[in-house]
C-alpha cells in the first residue's frame, strides 16, 4: 500500500500554521462586527417606533408641526432647531417653478409727502336743474324784465308762494363790443323779452305768475307750459365744470358796423366825407370805406374811431 503522506519543507509548514492561526484571530473579529451592525439597526427602528409612537400621542391639527415635534422629542433637542424644507422650496429646488423674478410688475410706492401732495378731485358743481322744481320760460315785455322779475318776487312773498314760486333768472351772455377803439366784455340779456322761472308748477302758482304785471305768458304748446330739458338749463345758465381744463370762455362779438352801411369820416384828409363800408377787420378794429373823391369811389382803411353813423 502506498503512502501518500507529503512532506513538506519545513518553511512551508510553517507558513501553513501561521495562516491558520491569522484566520483563527479573524472570525471573531468579523463575528463582532455583523453583531454591532446589527444592534444598531434595531436601535434605529426602536427610534423610527418611537417616533411614530410620539406623532400619534402628539395632539394638534398641524401634522408637520406635530411631527417636528415629536421628532425633537425623541433626539431630546429644541423644536426651533428641526430644520424642515418646506414643499415650495422644494419645488423650487427641483426646477417645478421657473418664473423669473424680472417679469413680476413693477409696483410704484409713494411716500407720505406725495400721497399728502395728491389733492383730491374737485366735486362736481351742481346743476341748477337738480334743484326743486321745473324751469319754464316766460314771455315778457321787452325792455322791462327786471321789473317785472321784482314783480313775481314781490307777489311770491305777499301771496307766501315761496314753497312753490322757487327763482326767477334773466339769461345773461357776454358780449364783445367796441368802444372808444377798445375792445370791452359786456353782458347782455341772451333772450330779450324772456325770463326763466324755477317752480312747482301747479293752479296756484301759474295764477301768481300768469298774473303778474308785465308777464304775458307762458312758452309753451297750446296753453300747457313746457318745461326745459337739462341740456338748454345748464347751457342758458352757463354752469362751469370746475373738473375740466380752464379754457377761455366763448364771447359772442357784436360788430358795431355792418357792410354796405354808409358812414361819415370824422377825422383826418377826407374828414366830412361819407361813403359806403365794404370791407370790416375787427381784430384790427379797422374800416375800408369807399369814397367818392372827384367823382370816383376810392376805398379808404379807417379806424373805428375815424368814422360816425350816419
Amino acid at each position: 500500500m502506498t503512502d501518500d503522506t507529503v512532506n513538506l519543507p519545513d518553511d512551508a509548514e510553517e507558513a501553513v500554521i501561521a495562516s491558520d492561526a491569522d484566520d483563527s484571530a479573524t472570525m471573531p473579529q468579523e463575528a463582532g462586527v455583523a453583531a454591532a451592525a446589527d444592534s444598531d439597526l434595531e436601535a434605529a427602528l426602536e427610534n423610527v417606533a418611537a417616533v411614530e409612537e410620539l406623532i400619534a400621542d402628539v395632539d394638534g391639527d398641524d401634522t408637520d408641526e406635530d411631527a417636528v415635534e415629536a421628532l425633537a422629542e425623541a433626539e431630546d433637542i429644541d423644536p426651533d432647531g428641526v430644520l424642515v424644507e418646506s414643499p415650495a422650496s422644494s419645488a423650487s429646488d427641483d426646477g417645478g417653478d421657473d418664473r423669473d423674478l424680472d417679469d413680476e410688475p413693477d409696483i410704484e410706492v409713494l411716500d407720505e409727502d406725495e400721497l399728502l401732495d395728491e389733492e383730491p378731485p374737485a366735486p362736481k358743481p351742481e346743476s341748477p336743474y337738480d334743484r326743486p322744481g321745473k324751469w319754464y320760460v316766460l314771455h315778457t315785455q321787452s325792455g322791462y324784465e327786471k321789473k317785472v322779475r321784482q314783480n313775481i318776487e314781490a307777489r311770491r312773498a305777499s301771496m307766501n308762494m315761496e314753497s312753490r314760486i322757487h327763482e326767477v333768472v334773466i339769461p345773461m351772455e357776454d358780449v364783445v363790443e367796441f368802444k372808444q377803439n377798445k375792445k370791452v366784455i359786456v353782458q347782455k340779456k341772451m333772450f330779450p323779452g324772456y325770463l326763466l322761472v324755477r317752480c312747482t308748477l301747479d293752479d296756484d302758482s301759474w295764477y301768481v305768475i300768469r298774473n303778474t304785471p308785465g308777464v304775458t305768458g307762458f312758452v309753451g304748446a297750446g296753453n300747457k307750459p313746457q318745461p326745459l330739458p337739462r341740456r338748454e338749463v345748464e347751457h342758458f345758465l352757463q354752469v362751469k365744470d370746475e373738473t375740466q381744463e380752464k379754457v377761455p370762455k366763448a364771447t359772442r362779438a357784436t360788430r358795431q358796423y355792418e357792410i354796405n352801411e354808409t358812414v361819415r369820416v370824422k377825422e383826418g384828409p377826407f374828414a366830412d366825407f361819407s361813403g359806403e363800408i365794404v370791407e370790416i377787420n375787427e381784430d384790427q378794429m379797422r374800416v375800408k370805406v369807399l369814397v367818392n373823391i372827384f367823382g370816383r369811389e376810392t376805398p379808404v382803411e379807417l379806424e373805428f374811431s375815424q368814422v360816425a353813423k350816419l
